[in-house]
């Protein structure tokens, strides 16, 4: 039987639209502490909806949302404070430098500034970022971007990283780096939801994936599980396939390759 006072967010039937397009789908799943949990699927499968509705960014239609016990909608700042967010794409302020970023985000968030400064020259100094720290954020590139908001989201210490896409454009010492950060935040009993579309990078990192399509979880366990019910039909299939399956890509892009090979004439 589920802790459920172990659980740092738990999605219940949640359902949200667009016009015509459903983007969300009878979701439920839950987070525990100390658990890396991936929400894996192709794009346009509903991930970046569901986060911006745990965030309260979006008002669900349908199903229910809990934050360490918060309502989003009712308790917007309240889950700020404990919440650690990185987008796909960069949302900070680009007409700001990163030293001013950092230290506009310490006055607002009341942090300590003796506890924060040497902890913010060690994130700057993992993550290779020390010279980019007073040029303008929009001269820097979409990997240094990416930097700065992943420090952005972690200086506070937040109970919760939600992080979306969020090694897009790093090198791989700063894949590596982030790897660690979030296993550091994780054995303190941190949670972490993170949202990806790449299986590789969700076996790598995560404890326990969601798969989502169109809106659905269609399968969600650990690697192991999710291998073992693949298996259970019969067939024998790696990682890539096993994606490609359980989102129903597998036709489509069987029939691609064999296009390709006759445009090839292989």
């Amino acid at each position: 039987m589920e802790n459920y006072e172990n659980l740092t967010i738990k999605v219940e039937k949640l359902s949200k639209s667009f016009k015509e397009v459903q983007a969300v789908n009878d979701l439920s799943f839950h987070i525990k502490k100390g658990e890396i949990y991936g929400l894996l699927g192709p794009n346009g499968a509903g991930k970046t909806t569901t986060i911006k509705l745990i965030l309260g960014l979006l008002e669900p239609e349908v199903g229910n949302i809990s934050v360490l016990g918060l309502d989003p909608e009712k308790n917007e700042i309240e889950i700020k404070n404990q919440v650690g967010y990185v987008s796909e794409e960069p949302l900070i302020y680009k007409s700001l430098t990163p030293k001013e970023l950092f230290n506009f985000i310490a006055s607002i968030r009341k942090l300590d500034g003796d506890k924060t400064t040497p902890k913010l020259a060690q994130y700057l100094e993992s993550l290779s970022a020390v010279e980019y720290y007073e040029r303008l954020i929009s001269t820097l590139s979409r990997g240094n971007k990416q930097k700065i908001q992943i420090i952005a989201a972690i200086m506070h210490d937040p109970e919760i990283l939600i992080m979306d896409e969020p090694l897009t454009g790093l090198d791989a010492k700063s894949v590596k780096v982030v790897k660690e950060i979030l296993e550091l935040h994780t054995n303190r009993g941190g949670a972490v939801l993170f949202s990806t579309h790449i299986m590789e990078i969700a076996e790598d990192i995560c404890d326990r994936i969601g798969i989502i399509n169109q809106g659905k979880m269609v399968a969600e366990g650990t690697m192991e599980t999710l291998k073992q019910s693949v298996s259970a039909m019969g067939e024998n299939l790696d990682l890539e396939d096993i994606f490609l399956k359980l989102t129903e890509q597998d036709d489509s892009i069987n029939h691609i390759i064999e296009n390709l090979r006759k445009t090839m004439n292989l």
